[in-house]
């Protein structure tokens, strides 16, 4: 290989965020790293505590200056916390407070949490206005529906992040809140006209953008009256005309992983990636499926496609330069803080969680309780994170069940002489689980319904309480609540025996 080829392919290496299975790093991992490799993104399965992820983070950065980065958005998408749960709650929380200076500190830690592991770049906040209601992916992701409030705290998060020097990464550029699609499924439609994707759907990005984010996220929806049927991810109209052009974003544009099924069905990894770049990205994220043979295609397509014409040189060039640029600003000098406990940030997070929740009705104080919970199958960001009361709610019997399987007279039976709790996430998007809440709460009105997800939907005579997320501080704020009425009336009781005694 000439020296001009082994540029080439370096240039091509150095635009992927590569993926792998396990705690420590695979020797190819550490040979491309050495060789140009942009960088990685880590998942669940890759954290095994923070030490343990220090260390691999620290073998990845002995193999070369390199960008680290993984989903941590707090609440129920997390990675540093995916076997137990986010200490912190998530946007649809921050924003339910909409607290600016709530959600700046709470990403101010997220940020410090990653620095002490490691890490430099955070693939967040989602700055996508959910206005779709089913949005199956988004949903309390998303700080919220209206505009402005997404705009506010996506800048704050921002700053939150970067002000410990971990970059941010808006996301999901043009906008990915107003689909009833998953883009890991297919390709979701975002079927609005210019001027209203420009005051809607844009307004959080340009204020992002404002703010110095360092980084955006894209996102694999067409937008017809912008992309026409192609993933903006793959679109020059989007990510050249619009995002460059319009608002003037000079930062790195990376895009949502590659492997999910809104490309791999349409034109394949490699395919792909060389329209991605010459679309406008520069970093192209690889989700947990392609194997190092996938990589090694990936990066012969794009040498292939420099060397056949589609595909400008300048393209890669221009894409390293803005990725050297970021690396550069990591390691900046920065004002040392001191560091926060986990007891401080467990305080944080659950300050934050006990502002955000919603208590409508009022419930009945707690008899031998048994807690109901409704399944609610993952989506594919969030993954297998443990949500519910756990262990919050220690003297309670926890059952959970699926709710098309759901045996409600034998619940019923089993609840009997007992306070009844039911806990659902998202009840709004799965009518099994409408249905089940329902049936219960018709026999048992004294029942309290704990929605984990969005509140889009509440039985009608059932006391409710909304957390705006599934994280342990929104479980444990919302199991403060059902407690604090029994110990009201147990005070009560004592106030009065104490004064027939007086």
């Amino acid at each position: 290989m000439s020296q001009s080829d082994r540029g080439l392919r370096r240039l091509a290496a150095g635009t992927l965020l590569v993926a792998f299975q396990g705690t420590t790093a695979p020797d190819w991992v550490l040979r491309e790293l050495e060789q140009g490799l942009g960088g990685v993104t880590l998942f669940g399965f890759n954290v095994a505590g923070p030490d343990r992820l220090l260390e691999l983070t620290t073998a990845l950065r002995g193999a070369g200056e390199t960008v680290i980065s993984l989903d941590e958005e707090g609440g129920d998408v997390t990675r540093l916390a995916y076997h137990e749960g986010s200490r912190y709650p998530g946007n649809a929380a921050l924003g339910a407070v909409d607290d600016v200076e709530l959600t700046r500190r709470v990403y101010r830690a997220i940020g410090a949490e990653l620095v002490a592991c490691g890490v430099n770049l955070d693939m967040a906040p989602s700055a996508d206005v959910n206005t779709e209601p089913d949005n199956p992916v988004i949903g309390t992701r998303s700080f919220g529906a209206g505009t402005e409030l997404v705009a506010r705290h996506t800048v704050a998060a921002v700053e939150g992040l970067q002000s410990v020097r971990v970059a941010a990464c808006v996301k999901h550029f043009p906008g990915h809140g107003a689909t009833r699609v998953d883009s890991h499924l297919a390709v979701p439609v975002v079927d609005v006209d210019l001027d209203l994707l420009r005051e809607r759907e844009l307004a959080p990005f340009r204020a992002a953008i404002a703010a110095g984010a360092r980084s955006v996220m894209t996102a694999h929806v067409a937008v017809p009256a912008l992309t026409g049927e192609t993933p903006a991810t793959l679109s020059g109209a989007a990510l050249t005309g619009l995002l460059r052009g319009e608002l003037g974003y000079d930062g790195v544009v990376v895009t949502d992983a590659l492997d999910m099924q809104a490309i791999t069905r349409s034109v394949g990894l490699a395919g792909g990636a060389v329209r991605s770049i010459a679309a406008g990205s520069d970093l192209l994220c690889l989700g947990p499926l392609p194997s190092y043979e996938d990589v090694q295609e990936i990066i012969a397509g794009i040498v292939a496609a420099v060397a056949d014409g589609r595909l400008p040189a300048s393209r890669l060039e221009e894409a390293d330069a803005r990725v050297a640029a970021l690396r550069d600003w990591f390691t900046a000098p920065l004002t040392p803080t001191g560091p926060a406990t986990n007891a401080d940030l467990d305080a944080l997070g659950l300050d934050a969680a006990r502002r955000a929740v919603r208590l409508t009705g009022a419930p009945e104080p707690l008899v031998e309780p048994l807690v109901v919970e409704v399944d609610t199958p993952p989506t594919i960001a969030v993954g297998e994170v443990p949500w519910g009361l756990g262990p919050w709610l220690p003297q309670a019997e926890i059952v959970r069940v699926a709710p098309a399987a759901a045996d409600v007279p034998g619940l019923l039976e089993k609840a009997a002489n007992r306070s009844l709790v039911v806990v659902v996430k998202d009840a709004h998007r799965h009518p099994s689980s409408r249905e089940t809440v329902s049936a219960l709460v018709a026999a048992r009105p004294d029942t309290t319904v704990i929605e984990m997800g969005l509140p889009v939907w509440r039985p009608a005579r059932a006391a409710h309480i909304a957390t705006y997320g599934a994280a342990r501080p929104n479980a444990q704020a919302a199991v403060e609540l059902l407690t604090a009425r029994k110990e009201q009336v147990d005070l009560t009781a004592q106030e009065a025996s104490s004064s027939s005694r007086a």
